[in-house]
């Protein structure tokens, strides 16, 4: 298998799961927050796609997310500096979660730009470089490996939220 099968097909996997764990849920189960410390499953969506749409779009290939681009913050009615991350349980605990079906199309075309990415990946790419400030010095390789590893974790988040909503299987 070559690796951009194997990076679709992971994240097609991860996507089904996620999509499993929202099926049937109301906008308060979206929005529902087990404690106040903790993410809504919104903002848990929400995180996911600002995280891919940065890594892949921003980080890996230097080009501008489509947060900015396609203007996703005035689809999702949400400032143009929403980060989807390292909020504070103020930030958190006000943040607006839009509507289920918005979220899940940001998801959708950030996840269009990875696969158009990956379609056109070449094996000397994996080997380069980059320079992040939290992270510091990286190869690509090593990213599109923590979006695997990020999208798996919040979908994980994601059907244990739903879980302690409605119990195994409901």
């Amino acid at each position: 298998m070559e690796l951009t099968s194997f990076v679709m097909d992971t994240l097609n996997s991860i996507s089904q799961g996620v999509n499993k764990s929202l099926d049937g849920l109301s906008h308060h189960e979206v929005i529902w927050r087990p404690g106040p410390q903790s993410n809504s499953i919104g903002h848990i969506l929400f995180h996911m796609g600002r995280f891919e749409d940065t890594i892949i779009q921003a980080r890996i290939q230097g080009k501008p997310e489509i947060w900015e681009t396609e203007k996703w913050y005035t689809r999702l009615n949400l400032p143009a500096d929403s980060s989807g991350h390292a909020y504070t349980v103020e930030t958190l605990a006000a943040f607006p979660v839009p509507e289920l079906s918005k979220l899940l199309a940001y998801l959708a075309a950030a996840r269009v730009k990875t696969s158009d990415y990956m379609k056109n990946i070449r094996p000397a790419e994996l080997d380069r470089i980059i320079s992040l400030p939290r992270m510091g010095d990286r190869p690509v390789s090593a990213l599109i490996g923590r979006l695997l590893m990020h999208a798996a974790e919040h979908a994980g988040e994601i059907a244990y939220v739903r879980g302690i909503q409605r119990g195994l299987g409901k």
